[in-house]
């Protein structure tokens, strides 16, 4: 356990759930990645926390922001960053959403279609304009949809249809989906914008920016890349089908930038059997789905859970983990093998680490008439 959540969460006993972040942790995260990708600038993920706190440290720190709505722009802009720090990287958009960022200054904006290309053109003419292409997401704990990037072909095709749009046709985008631990990925989705590349130079059209997007992991249950293996991995790809002819390039750390600075503590609200033959107890916290924990969603992201029981040797049982609300699917883990202590009690604290992203943004307003997951930062 972090020292200083501990130490919070002994002397303050706040109530529960809550999340507590080190802010120390996030800023240890923006260097480590910033010295892996010297040459790269970082553009942070905001959907994953955008709490004030961070938003100031990184604008301190030197980042610039990833946003996808108004709503993030404007909280960017309120920590203090400026206009040409900020992408507007949502690929679909409202048009008099469009219109809002850029008179806010915005001048940079991701597209996947031509209908959503024609929108940037018409709100915002003169921007700068990136295309994402799809990648399969394969090997990512929580691989993208389709919903996302069109294919290459077609980027091509849109970005030479943008010169004569009103906008400049300025790079490439891609996303190798969250919790990537595979390398091998970069180089795959890097392989396709080089051919991009190079084709339309063929054409007359020089791009000039590659963005990486996401995918930089937090360890969870099992052990991850470190910021230098990612950055390692993303230099000789780039030095592979770029050469000499580099392009500018941006990464949108979000998980990776927050996730390891947070914990979630929980209280267990209720244990109990479905049958006297029922091989595993049910443990219910007074968080789940609902409540910030929509990672779990097919069991895909697996947060480590400590309890004060759990010393060495300690007896376990095998369980299922659910939360709190009156809805079937706030289930948060059945098939994976979770075990907790035997001598776990209803109203015991159940720490739930690795949580700091993804969790405060995906927490309902009120279903059931559960509250907010409340936060502090530290």
């Amino acid at each position: 356990m972090n020292t200083k959540i501990a130490a919070f969460l002994r002397d303050s006993r706040p109530a529960t759930p809550c999340l507590v972040m080190d802010l120390d942790i996030v800023a240890d995260n923006f260097c480590a990645l910033r010295a892996a990708l010297p040459d790269t600038r970082i553009f942070y993920a905001v959907k994953a926390n955008p709490a004030p706190a961070i938003l100031k440290l990184l604008v301190a720190a030197g980042s610039s922001f990833d946003c996808a709505s108004i709503p993030e722009i404007d909280m960017v802009l309120a920590a203090g960053a400026t206009p040409d720090r900020i992408s507007f990287g949502n690929t679909i958009k409202k048009e008099s959403d469009v219109a809002a960022a850029f008179e806010r200054g915005v001048r940079l904006y991701a597209f996947d279609s031509e209908a959503e290309l024609d929108k940037v053109a018409r709100a915002a003419p003169g921007s700068r304009v990136f295309c994402r292409i799809l990648t399969s997401g394969e090997g990512a704990e929580w691989p993208l949809s389709r919903k996302f990037g069109c294919e290459p072909e077609m980027a091509k095709e849109l970005l030479l249809a943008a010169r004569f749009k009103g906008v400049e046709p300025y790079g490439v985008s891609f996303h190798v989906g969250s919790q990537q631990r595979d390398l091998e990925q970069y180089d795959r989705a890097l392989a396709e914008v080089a051919d991009i590349f190079h084709d339309l130079a063929g054409k007359g059209l020089e791009l000039k920016m590659v963005n990486l997007g996401g995918g930089f992991a937090t360890k969870y249950m099992v052990d991850i890349p470190t910021a230098e293996q990612y950055g390692q991995a993303i230099r000789d790809s780039l030095l592979k089908h770029f050469g000499n002819r580099m392009p500018e390039t941006i990464i949108e750390p979000g998980r990776g930038m927050v996730g390891n600075a947070g914990v979630i503590q929980s209280e267990v609200v209720l244990i109990s059997k479905k049958s006297a033959n029922d091989n595993r107890s049910w443990v219910y916290l007074d968080i789940g789905k609902f409540g910030g924990l929509a990672e779990t969603m097919d069991e895909a992201i697996k947060y480590p859970l400590v309890t004060e029981h759990d010393a060495e040797g300690a007896e376990s049982e095998p369980v299922i983990i659910a939360g709190p609300t009156c809805d079937s699917a706030d289930i948060l883990y059945d098939k994976a093998d979770y075990r907790l202590p035997t001598a776990l009690r209803i109203g015991d604290k159940v720490e739930i680490r690795a949580a700091g992203a993804y969790t405060t943004t995906y927490a309902s307003n009120g279903f059931n008439g559960f509250a907010p997951l409340t936060e502090y930062y530290i």
